[in-house]
């Protein structure tokens, strides 16, 4: 085995080491984070639902109803009415047939992708992709092939080129490190051309773009049929916990009987899917918090350019000021903490070699003078780095 300590070391020589912090109390703008008030501009609560009365209140009901733990996997009696209804909603919520949850985002990426996928087969998926859609393709035994980021003549090579008895397109929906949206579109055009099944992990879409929240499919005007497979988390718009795959009546089945990351793992707590079935109809009803949203994300990157900010293209709640190296980013980092504001470094191996950023989250519940704070923080701490 190798010698840990010195790897630890390497890490914090190249400004690569992780350390946790420690927060108290439910997320929100504000929070005490390792003792210390601060403005936080980094948590994937798009729509301030994680501490939303109703849905903490649907979480305590369901629990003296239900207790805390499931007790066991769907498959042997873990499998309640709340998370059965859950999956009617999210089923019709995203106009499919059927939705299955998984405890994890990243278990619902494995699960799907080594279930569908074997030996023979070819998983072709965009550089930027999410960890657990690379290593789902890795795990699953097909040749995994990854196209430049957002490059569709990339992809239609790549598919050409290397073809395979089954071919599966994976992409993310919206990109988590870089805010942009992947042309799924042309990504589903692509696919009937070279008879491949296209699967979209929509983790950081769905709940914020579209009138009705339903994702990057409802916002391009996007079929069903367009996307067979979609993926979805729920702990970040829907502010809860958990993710699901929304498909076809045979999917789910097929799902059912060989994903090995539903099969073998406990449940969600009943208490989760009852609180997400109330974030859902909030996510549904409330129009106003995505409305909220894309004014404050206008507003931020307004206010950015006016103080000469330089930013990647995004009008998505995730906004990025790249940085270069990953010391510049910490340093960066480090100064907005000093002056009371959360915003973590994201370096590699999260994103490429020297392109180590600030990524910037925003809420439907931070306000425009929190904004301001960040700017005018941001841009003196910029400023004196450079």
């Amino acid at each position: 085995m190798q010698d840990l300590t010195e790897t630890l070391a390497k890490l914090q020589s190249e400004n690569l080491y992780r350390q946790r912090r420690v927060v108290q109390g439910p997320q929100g703008p504000k929070q005490v984070v390792d003792g210390k008030s601060c403005l936080t501009f980094c948590s994937n609560d798009y729509l301030g639902l994680a501490n939303h009365p109703d849905v903490v209140e649907a979480f305590k009901k369901a629990a003296d109803e239900y207790g805390v733990g499931s007790g066991a996997s769907h498959l042997v009696n873990g499998h309640s009415n709340a998370h059965h209804q859950l999956e009617e909603e999210l089923a019709e919520f995203t106009g499919r047939e059927r939705a299955l949850l998984f405890s994890t985002g990243y278990m619902a990426n494995l699960g799907v992708i080594s279930a569908l996928t074997g030996r023979d087969d070819v998983v072709y998926e965009d550089k930027f992709n999410h960890a657990s859609l690379i290593d789902a393709a890795q795990l699953s035994n097909a040749k995994l092939v990854r196209y430049t980021h957002l490059d569709m003549d990339s992809l239609s090579e790549q598919i050409a080129h290397h073809g395979g008895v089954n071919k599966l397109i994976v992409s993310d929906g919206v990109f988590s490190m870089d805010g942009d949206i992947a042309s799924v579109d042309k990504i589903s055009d692509i696919a009937r051309r070279h008879s491949a099944t296209v699967m979209i992990d929509d983790a950081h879409g769905l709940g914020v773009l579209g009138l009705n929240g339903a994702g990057t499919l409802e916002f391009l005007h996007l079929q069903n049929d367009d996307v067979p497979i979609l993926m979805g988390t729920l702990g970040k718009a829907f502010g809860t916990f958990g993710a699901f795959v929304a498909g076809s009546e045979a999917l789910i089945e097929y799902l059912i009987n060989k994903a090995r990351t539903y099969i073998y793992t406990t449940a969600l707590p009943p208490a989760i899917a009852e609180a997400t079935r109330a974030s859902l109809k909030i996510v549904k009803r409330e129009i106003w918090l995505r409305e909220q949203l894309q004014k404050l994300i206008g507003y931020f990157r307004e206010g950015a350019i006016q103080r000469g900010l330089v930013l990647a293209e995004s009008f998505t709640p995730i906004q990025l000021v790249i940085i270069g190296s990953a010391a510049a980013a910490m340093d960066i980092s480090n100064k907005l903490e000093q002056q009371g504001i959360l915003v973590p470094a994201i370096r590699p191996p999260t994103v490429p070699e020297g392109s180590a950023r600030l990524r910037i989250t925003l809420s439907a519940i931070h306000t425009e003078a929190q904004i301001d704070r960040l700017l005018d923080v941001l841009e003196q701490a910029m400023s004196v780095d450079s």
